[in-house]
């Protein structure tokens, strides 16, 4: 009996011993915790721009477009900020191009100091200029080559893809396939006439040939009738005769008001790349590998539609937030800065290499995607493209090639 006794004596001292183990564990780990949660907040503003509605109707615009983008970004940083004592809060602000700096400085004077901006060069540029010195601002529209190089910002990072990092995407898959006599099909829209010079300039980078080129004229109106198809087919095909022997007609249309009608009514039988048929994106619905499968997933469960380049490159733009402040335990901007420009910051992206940001520009490093709308063709940079640092400098401007000097 007295040995019974002293078992359930025993048992019973263990107990309690386990039980102040584990408080004492728990109370040590909650004093590694800060004592007040840290609070990360942003806000993404997109400027919305008159236009007249895009040729598909599968690229009809929709309200939370970049902004569910943004939701899932706060949601994955949310995710590991609460086991480190961190919450997330962001705010989405769309706005007309005339009240967009106003906007800008509404929220800066209320304490933001994280922006993600959708915009066009201009608006940008406005904005980068009025924020307060401590604030940081990402980029994640304009394609704009000056932003990266005498038009940047030291402020000012770059998310969203270069026109010349789309158009060397393009350009180097054409010449791996050896398809490298090429016919420039133009828009007369200021981005097209941008974004035909960066597929020129790739051209000439990769050994590529312009044997031609076409100037497309925005007249106006309506892009879109009850009986386009049957003038497209009568019409484009004259648009289209009389070129010089090509693999490949490329077509710039940054604007969306022809591009689309050019795959099967060329003249001559061949593919069409750049603005339609094979388009360089940053995300694609049927992106697949490396894990994608479960980001389209969850964005088509958040949003109920597929996810699209302006809703990838936000959430980009906010998972680099949350990486910056996890690895860094600050959400101090400078701060932050300071790391996603280190040699430490790497981001999984689901394109097969970690995103990291170029020194001397602000510019994010990453692969792109070549869709046709339906499966991923391929992605750039391609097999043989060598370059002294990454493969991904091969794509867009490299330090030579950039006049940029706010981050130097």
């Amino acid at each position: 009996m007295a040995a019974e006794n002293r078992f359930w004596s025993n048992l019973s001292g263990l107990r309690l011993r386990a039980r102040a183990a584990l408080l004492g564990a728990a109370f040590a780990s909650l004093a590694t915790l800060p004592a007040v949660a840290q609070e990360v907040r942003a806000a993404v503003i997109r400027v919305d721009y008159p236009s007249l509605l895009p040729l598909s109707r599968l690229d009809l615009p929709t309200e939370d477009r970049a902004f569910a983008g943004a939701t899932l970004g706060t949601e994955d940083n949310a995710t590991t900020g609460r086991f480190m004592g961190q919450t997330y809060e962001t705010v989405t602000i769309a706005t007309a191009p005339e009240q967009a700096l106003a906007e800008f400085e509404r929220l800066a004077a209320e304490g933001y100091r994280l922006f993600v901006i959708l915009a066009r060069e201009a608006e940008l540029l406005a904005m980068a200029d009025a924020a307060p010195g401590d604030a940081l601002l990402f980029n994640s529209r304009s394609g704009a080559g000056s932003l990266r190089s005498e038009e940047c910002r030291a402020n000012l990072l770059h998310v969203a893809p270069s026109d010349a990092m789309r158009a060397d995407a393009v350009t180097q898959f054409l010449v791996w396939k050896k398809w490298t006599n090429l016919f420039l099909v133009h828009g007369s829209n200021p981005e097209d006439v941008a974004l035909a010079d960066a597929y020129r300039a790739s051209a000439s980078k990769f050994g590529a040939r312009i044997v031609g080129e076409r100037e497309f004229t925005d007249t106006g109106g309506s892009r879109v009738s009850d009986s386009g198809h049957v003038l497209v087919q009568r019409q484009l095909p004259v648009f289209m005769q009389n070129t010089p022997r090509h693999d490949v007609v490329l077509a710039a249309d940054a604007t969306d008001y022809f591009a689309e009608y050019l795959p099967y009514n060329t003249w001559e039988a061949a593919p069409v790349a750049g603005s339609a048929g094979l388009v360089p994106a940053t995300w694609a619905p049927t992106h697949e590998s490396w894990g994608a499968t479960q980001l389209n997933t969850r964005f088509e469960k958040l949003a109920n539609r597929p996810m699209r380049d302006e809703d990838y490159q936000t959430w980009l733009a906010l998972r680099v937030i949350g990486e910056a402040v996890t690895r860094t335990g600050s959400a101090d901007p400078a701060e932050l800065r300071a790391y996603a420009l280190g040699d430490e910051f790497t981001l999984a992206a689901f394109k097969g290499e970690p995103v990291t940001f170029r020194k001397w520009n602000g510019q994010m490093r990453q692969p792109i995607l070549l869709t046709n709308g339906r499966m991923t063709v391929s992605v750039s940079p391609q097999d043989g493209f060598l370059h002294q640092r990454t493969l991904l400098d091969s794509l867009g401007l490299d330090q030579p090639e950039s006049a940029c000097t706010a981050f130097e």
